[in-house]
C-alpha cells in the first residue's frame, strides 16, 4: 500500500482572519451594538474593556475588529461623537461652554478646549460666534446632513495632528495603515 503524505493547510494571516471575522454577521451586530451604545451615551466613559463586554468579545479582538469595520479606533469614534454633540450645543443653545464640556463627557474644561481646537481648528467660543454669524437657514437642512457635513476628520490621532501643526519636520512616531 502506498504511503500517504500528510496534508498541510496554510494558516490564514492575521489580516485574512480579521477580514473573515468581519464577514461574520454576528460579530458585525455585536460591533454595531457597542457603537450604538456609544452614540446613545457619548457623555459616559467607554473604555475598550467596557465596549468589549457589551460586544461579548475580548478587548483586543474588539479594538481590532472595530477599527477594521468602521475605519477608526473606538476612542477616536467617541471623540468624533463628543465634538459633534458639542458643536451642535454651541450652535443651538445658550448653555455656557463649561456646561457643554461637562454635558458631552469631558472631565476638564481645559482638555475639552484643547482637543476641540485640535480637531476643529477653532476654540469653542470661536465656533459659537462663527456658527451664529453664519446662520444661513440651517432649519431647511436636515440635522443628519448638517452633522455629516460638520463631522470632524479624525483619520489621524489628535496628538499626531498637534505634532504636525507644531513642526512639519518631525517624523510621526508610528504610521497608520489604512
Amino acid at each position: 500500500m502506498p504511503r500517504r503524505e500528510p496534508r498541510h493547510f496554510a494558516q490564514p494571516s492575521p489580516a485574512q482572519a480579521d477580514l473573515a471575522a468581519l464577514e461574520d454577521p454576528a460579530l458585525l451586530r455585536r460591533l454595531l451594538r457597542a457603537k450604538d451604545r456609544m452614540d446613545a451615551a457619548s457623555h459616559e466613559a467607554w473604555p475598550v474593556r467596557r465596549l468589549a463586554e457589551v460586544s461579548g468579545v475580548s478587548a483586543a479582538h474588539f479594538a481590532r475588529s472595530f477599527k477594521r469595520a468602521f475605519g477608526v479606533p473606538p476612542h477616536r469614534y467617541l471623540l468624533t461623537r463628543r465634538i459633534e454633540q458639542a458643536t451642535t450645543l454651541l450652535r443651538d443653545t445658550d448653555l455656557g461652554i463649561t456646561d457643554i464640556a461637562f454635558a458631552t463627557g469631558w472631565e476638564s474644561l481645559g482638555t475639552f478646549g484643547r482637543i476641540f481646537r485640535d480637531i476643529t481648528g477653532r476654540s469653542p467660543g470661536e465656533m459659537r460666534i462663527d456658527a451664529r454669524t453664519h446662520l444661513s437657514e440651517p432649519e431647511r437642512v436636515p440635522a443628519c446632513v448638517l452633522k455629516a457635513a460638520q463631522r470632524p476628520d479624525l483619520t489621524i490621532a489628535v496628538l499626531e495632528k498637534r505634532r504636525r501643526a507644531a513642526d512639519d519636520t518631525v517624523e510621526p512616531s508610528t504610521r497608520e495603515v489604512s
